[in-house]
């Protein structure tokens, strides 16, 4: 067995998507050779209603799956092929866009006004950019979660983990989408397949992550800093990409430590990628574009 290094940790940043969300972006919109095939990942998280209502409205997607999952307030969506719902606390949505589909997604805090979730775009293999589009939208209560004798949680969404299955599947690119929750002062081992590119990203707590050399602190920008980052060895918002190997080794902190553990095989395809469309060539994200305007962009 073999503990997986630590490539970088690095913090999300602050970004302004839709109509003017205010969230923070973990990567995207640049080289994520080292996330293949993960593209994005932006946390939106919120406590003053202005800075999330006005939401994303109506947008396209080709070429990509979207996954949503909210902890906080709840998503109201819609589609061009007449879908629509809301997503609640602890639900999923695993969309994928294949040929093309038109949405829109609309945030509303909880009663204290609060909004959080994810959304993490994985990319589709060239063999599946123009497939039909799809939806799985699972609930909470369909999420398994495991409980390990120490008092380690981790909930399931997609992949197998510890003998449970999350209930997302037929994804091309075979994820594991875990939220993993480690108590206080526990060090945990993870496993994680070597064949796979990996990454975690802390949202609560504190923690260290250790690797086969020297042990490599989580750092977070300070909430509230006026005076620029402040570098602390702290989890909130931070990015941990990791080299290869087959285990994922984590030490809490005082407050323990909760985190997305995520990882994919790599697709190794060229990316052509403008906005919320993902193809494989100029000439075909020149295509998709031009249908957008003649309206002929959505198959069937």
């Amino acid at each position: 067995m073999s503990i997986r290094p630590i490539k970088r940790v690095t913090q999300a940043q602050p970004a302004i998507e839709g109509a003017g969300v205010r969230l923070r972006r973990a990567f995207g919109f640049g080289n994520t050779s080292d996330f293949d095939p993960f593209l994005l990942l932006d946390d939106f998280r919120n406590e003053n209603p202005d800075d999330y209502l006005a939401g994303f409205p109506w947008h396209p997607h080709r070429g990509i799956e979207t996954i949503t999952y909210v902890l906080a307030g709840t998503v109201e969506h819609g589609d061009s092929l007449g879908n629509s719902g809301s997503l609640g606390a602890g639900d999923v949505q695993w969309m994928t866009a294949g040929s093309g589909i038109l949405r829109q997604e609309m945030p509303k805090g909880n009663e204290r006004g609060q909004m959080h979730g994810f959304q993490l775009w994985a990319n589709l293999p060239s063999s599946l950019k123009m497939t039909a589009p799809r939806y799985q939208d699972v609930p909470s209560r369909d999420i398994p979660e495991v409980i390990d004798d120490d008092g380690t949680r981790v909930r399931v969404v997609c992949g197998e983990f510890w003998g449970k299955t999350g209930p997302v599947d037929g994804i091309a690119a075979d994820p594991r989408y875990l939220d993993v929750s480690v108590p206080p002062g526990r060090r945990k081992t993870l496993p994680v397949e070597t064949s796979r590119h990996a990454f975690a990203y802390v949202f609560e707590g504190a923690g260290t992550f250790r690797d086969a050399s020297e042990p490599t602190a989580v750092r977070t920008e300070q909430v509230g800093s006026t005076g620029g980052a402040v570098l602390e060895e702290t989890g909130d918002r931070s990015l941990v990409l990791f080299g290869s190997g087959d285990e994922v080794t984590v030490q809490a902190g005082d407050l323990g430590i909760r985190f997305l553990l995520v990882s994919g095989k790599p697709l190794e395809e060229p990316v052509a990628w403008r906005g919320p469309i993902v193809m494989n060539t100029d000439d075909e994200l020149r295509q998709a574009y031009a249908e957008l305007q003649d309206g002929t962009f959505i198959k069937g």
